[in-house]
């Protein structure tokens, strides 16, 4: 038939040369009409016929496939067997032509490959993403990796092709040029081993809230992919951590808060050593009236009588025997208030402990866990605790230590121009 098109095209006057050349424009026009018209009735059969049977069913694996356009990149394989199996009809004859078309071909077939692959590997990442167990244990490093080698083998198998070698022609030249990529992927292969090792040892997945200092992060893991952990901070900024990192450098996890559904209290309140003194009995009564604080100072006032008879001990001096501080009394106030609160866990380490002194003061720090755990309410109420205990310490003739302030020289100035 291709024959007859050229006879006839000398018939109509056409020398020989010009008709095979314009032969051979009719016959590869023809061709890729055909393989255009075949790749539209593909396209066309894969949206409308494949996309109402996707829908159909109940399950979602296939509408991310479809979402990826996984079964949409097969539509452009029809065109490429349609070019390839037609050459040799279309360019007999001409065996160097025929070679160049079907290596094009071979190559254009490879490149879709890699792209159906890399679809297929992003839809298996979001349908396991879809899965709860995602959480724990995410897969998109590891698919990065699977899909590093679908387009290294892809590249070889290209260069195979164009240069006319054997695909392991290239694979005995890696040794030679080993130093060169790790120099090249340096970040690649750092990435490829933390990635294992933060899966592996369960360092951080997906949810996590993590500190670390030396990068400014502080936030929640939204990301782990093969180079890069990405932590959203919760000023609503992105962190973008090398995977590495997160292996050489130290960070804290704050999964095992979350887990235990208890989160830690720990400040201190700075006391003036100034005004820690012995409590006087007219005190000690008055502050009986405090419920919470009355059994203690029962039980301790009859504990201190038995200890300071058996040692004669001297009212007038109560250096020579046991008595109460305004400052032991009001950490046992603080220690039993906290100890009342609903939200305090009780099965866990709770107290309130006097540090060693610092140029600020005594530290009075409150060490407790709290059943709530999440950020803003937690916030509130350990507010809601010190301002209460601020609140009381006059009660106890006790003062906060703190810096003085031009308010407090002015007050100091003008007590002085009054005398």
């Amino acid at each position: 038939m291709i024959s007859e098109v050229k006879h006839w095209l000398i018939d109509l006057g056409l020398s020989v040369f010009w008709a095979e050349i314009l032969k051979l424009v009719i016959v590869i026009s023809v061709v890729f009409v055909i393989s255009y018209v075949a790749n539209f009735i593909t396209k066309k059969f894969i949206s409308v016929i494949v996309s109402r049977i996707v829908k159909k069913t109940t399950f979602t694996w296939d509408d991310i496939l479809l979402k990826n356009k996984v079964f949409h990149r097969f539509s452009h394989v029809v065109p490429a067997l349609i070019i390839y199996y037609s050459s040799n009809l279309v360019l007999k004859g001409y065996p160097d032509w025929i070679s160049i078309i079907k290596s094009m071909v071979f190559i254009y077939m490879i490149v879709m490959a890699m792209l159906i692959i890399s679809a297929f590997l992003k839809s298996l990442n979001e349908i396991y993403m879809s899965m709860p167990s995602s959480k724990d244990r995410p897969i998109r490093g590891f698919l990065q990796i699977v899909n590093i080698f679908n387009y290294s083998i892809g590249s070889i198998l290209i260069l195979s092709i164009i240069l006319d070698k054997d695909p392991s022609y290239f694979l005995t030249g890696i040794g030679a040029i080993a130093a060169v990529l790790l120099l090249v992927f340096k970040d690649t292969l750092l990435g490829l081993v933390a990635g294992i090792q933060l899966a592996a040892n369960d360092m951080v997945k997906l949810g996590d809230w993590v500190v670390m200092p030396s990068k400014n992060a502080d936030g929640v893991v939204t990301e782990i992919t093969l180079h890069t952990v990405k932590i959203q901070n919760w000023d609503k900024t992105i962190s973008m951590i090398p995977s590495y990192a997160m292996v050489s450098e130290s960070f804290i996890n704050y999964r095992g808060m979350e887990e235990s559904k208890a989160r830690r209290i720990k400040r201190s309140l700075f006391i003036d050593i100034n005004s820690v003194r012995f409590l006087t009995m007219d005190e000690i009564e008055e502050l009986k009236r405090i419920q919470i604080l009355r059994p203690y100072l029962e039980n301790k006032l009859k504990e201190i009588e038995v200890y300071n008879q058996s040692v004669a001990f001297d009212k007038e001096k109560p250096i020579n025997g046991r008595w109460l501080t305004n400052l032991g009394t009001f950490r046992m106030y603080a220690f039993e208030y906290i100890k009342s609160m609903g939200f305090i866990r009780k099965d866990m380490s709770m107290m309130v402990r006097q540090l060693a002194p610092t140029e600020y003061g005594v530290p009075l720090e409150v060490y407790a866990f709290s059943s709530i755990i999440e950020w803003e309410d937690f916030e509130k109420i350990q507010a809601d605790i010190f301002d209460h205990l601020m609140a009381v310490i006059p009660i106890f003739n006790l003062c906060i230590y703190q810096n003085p302030t031009g308010n407090d020289f002015s007050k100091i100035l003008k007590n002085v121009e009054h005398k």
